[in-house]
């Protein structure tokens, strides 16, 4: 499963590491867009397979920020 940004803005922190377990609605990045912090939840619970993006990293919305399996 793929967890989508859900808006555009910069990839201030990343608070989960590969091989984490989430669960559903549980902050897993955090954006920064016009001075505000956004976080980005997982849509579901799994395993951090693979993290897509870096701190610092400029993201649009709809873009894939990491996968869970």
């Amino acid at each position: 499963m793929e967890v989508l940004s859900n808006m555009s803005g910069s990839v201030w922190k990343i608070v989960v590491n590969k091989g984490d377990k989430v669960s559903a609605n549980q902050e897993v990045i955090i954006l920064e867009s016009m001075k505000m912090e956004i976080p980005i939840t997982a849509t579901s619970e799994g395993e951090v397979e693979e993290i897509i993006v870096n701190e610092g990293d400029f993201i649009s919305d709809g873009d894939v920020i990491l996968k869970l399996k």
